[in-house]
Formats: structure tokens, sequence, C-alpha cells
């Protein structure tokens, strides 16, 4: 089908949701059968050679349907959110020229957090400074950083949670390296999607304890699969360290620090587990505050099938 000159502005989609609850499948069935494009917002599936751990989508599949910001840097990189947002605003335009939508997916509310409300322009890290952080944070611990934080930036010590030791640590550095919170940066921000057509999805589960066991059961795949040994040959690289963004990954960061020596694999499996449903919570408490997001049951075929149907009847009324 044919657009003409004067047709509507072709949409942005974003689907959000925590980690496990299937983004990847309903992203994927829709893709199957409508003019889209998926943009990964994932934080770990940038990386090349985070592979089992991420849950990333098969080559075969990714050359099958188009999928963008997968595999793009290598580990011993810095992603940050400033630079997922310039290839995401890169991205959506190339993908509209070929006529068809770009689908956002992903669970790095941060990311999204940038595409709906912009970024400040936040001073940028120093090696040193980020250091002098880390080698505090191993004698002093994260929890008493974070109290440092809820000193120097109240607000946004309240959104994040005691033990994320990357938004902690950047929110310090912003403290540090300008004298003013991160939080007051913030709030004088504009979307990088204004005046774009934009609809947003959010997948929550309406049974919580099924997330937890199909997490659980999900993570011991993943060691069946060769988790350990994928790590372990990241591990074995001279230029990769446990500070590095991408090995403070869920999975990655407990399995470094098991061949660090710092405790036994069942003892670095049940922290990956414990670590992974503390992540679902974070991601499901942020959705909560998001009102841009429509929530949809990720547990339930019925409305996966309706999101499905009514996503075809959109692309079809703007003629794609």
């Amino acid at each position: 089908m044919s657009r003409g000159a004067a047709a509507d502005p072709l949409p942005v989609w974003l689907l959000a949701g925590p980690t496990g609850v299937g983004k990847s499948e309903w992203a994927l069935q829709l893709a199957e059968s409508a003019p889209i494009e998926i943009v990964s917002v994932d934080s770990a599936l940038v990386y090349r050679g985070l592979d089992i751990g991420s849950a990333k989508p098969a080559r075969g599949l990714r050359e099958r349907i188009a999928h963008h910001l997968i595999d793009i840097c290598d580990p011993a990189e810095s992603y940050s959110a400033g630079r997922f947002l310039a290839d995401a605003l890169a991205a959506i335009p190339a993908i509209h020229a070929r006529g068809r939508v770009p689908l956002l997916v992903g669970g790095t509310m941060l990311y999204f957090r940038a595409l709906l409300h912009g970024l400040a322009p936040l001073p940028e890290a120093t090696p040193d400074l980020r250091r002098k952080i880390d080698e505090r944070a191993a004698r002093e611990g994260w929890i008493a950083l974070h109290a440092e934080l809820a000193l120097c930036d109240p607000a946004a010590a309240a959104r994040i949670n005691s033990s994320d030791a990357q938004r902690i640590q950047r929110a310090l550095e912003v403290c540090y390296a300008s004298g003013r919170p991160i939080s007051e940066l913030q709030l004088h921000t504009v979307s990088p999607l204004a005046g774009m057509p934009v609809r947003a999805w959010a997948l929550i589960p309406s049974d919580r304890a099924q997330l937890h066991r199909h997490l659980e059961k999900r993570f011991h795949a993943m060691m069946a699969q060769g988790f350990l040994e994928e790590v372990r040959a990241l591990h074995e690289r001279a230029d990769l360290h446990a500070r590095h963004s991408s090995m403070r990954a869920v999975g990655y960061r407990q399995l470094w620090a098991h061949l660090e020596g710092e405790y036994e694999l069942q003892e670095a499996i049940r922290r990956s587990v414990s670590a992974t449903r503390q992540l679902a919570k974070r991601q499901l408490t942020w959705l909560r505050r998001e009102h841009a997001f429509e929530s949809l049951d990720a547990q339930d075929s019925h409305t996966r099938a309706s999101w499905i149907g009514d996503a075809q009847s959109a692309l079809r009324e703007l003629g794609l």
C-alpha cells in the first residue's frame, strides 16, 4: 500500500516491561505480520559477546527480522544513555524512510526516560573520579554511598535503589563534578520525540509469583546453555574488568565474582536469581510511575492477540 504526500507522519512505538516478561516474543509476533523494525532498548544487548546472559535474539532471527542497536560495541567500551539516545534518534528516521514503523523494545528504563523526557546536559565522568567512588564503595559499601547521595541529592536518592551501584555512582559523579544535584539538572528537559506521534505500552505481569518462577527457571536454562563459559571467556580478557559497565549486568556481575573467588557457584546462582527479581521489581516500580505507558497483561494470550490486531489495524490506517 502506498502513502500519499499528505499522509500522516509515521509513529514511534514503545514496548517496555520487566525482564523476562515476554517483550521480545510480543514484538517478534507482531513483526512477523506487520511492517515494523525492532529497536532494542537494552543496556546489555548493545555489547558483543554478551549473548546467553542477556537473552540476545539469535543471529538468524535478527537477519530475518530487522533489529537495531544490538552488538554495536565492545564490552570494554562505555555505553551511556546519551549514546543510546543518539543511536535511537538516528535509527528512527531511517526506519520511517523505509516506510516502516520503529518499535522500541526493552527494559532499560533509563533509556526510555531519555526518550520520553530528554537528557540533561550532564558533566562527563572522569576515570579518576569514577575510580575514587569505586574504591570508596569497596571500603564502605554502596549503601553508605547511597546515604551520602541522600544528603546531596534527596530526590535522586529517593528514586534510586540502595543496591543500584551504577546509578548511585553516576548521581554522585554529577554532584561532585558540577556541584549541583542530578535531579535539579534533569528538571528542565524536553523529549526528543516531541512532535512525533508516540504510543507506548507496558507489559505488566498479573501474577508476580509466576514471573519470579519463570525468572529462576530461565536463569538455570541459561546456565545449561553455557552462561558460565561465556562469562569465563570475558573474564580471561586482559582489557576487561569488573568495573566495566558491561560486567555490571545482572548475572554477569555475580558469575564474574564467582570466577574471582568471592563465592561458590551455587551462591553466585542464588545471588543472580535474587538480583534478577530485584531488577524486575525496580522496572515495575518505574513503569507504575510513568504515565505515558498503557498497561497490558503480559501473561494473557488474549491480550497479546488483541494488541497485535490493534497494531495491524493502526498500520493499515496509515497506508502500510
